[in-house]
């Protein structure tokens, strides 16, 4: 997937869940990513976290990072 596109739908995720507590937001953040992301777009997005994250949202970067 397009990087841009891929940073968009996960801020996307990340602002549906950012007005929850942190724990509960992050757990729904993961949830989401798990649930409905395939295996090849969980790795792209953990990879392009782990690579800096630009543009993420920082619910979005911290979900990735726990992916693993």
């Amino acid at each position: 997937m397009e990087a841009q596109k891929m940073v968009h739908e996960a801020n996307q995720i990340a602002l549906f869940f950012s007005s929850y507590p942190h724990d509960e937001a992050l757990a729904g953040v993961v949830n989401h990513f798990k649930m409905f992301w395939p295996p090849p777009m969980r790795s792209q997005i953990q990879a392009y976290a782990a690579a800096g994250g630009a543009g993420l949202h920082r619910l979005a970067a911290e979900a990735a990072r726990q992916l693993g």
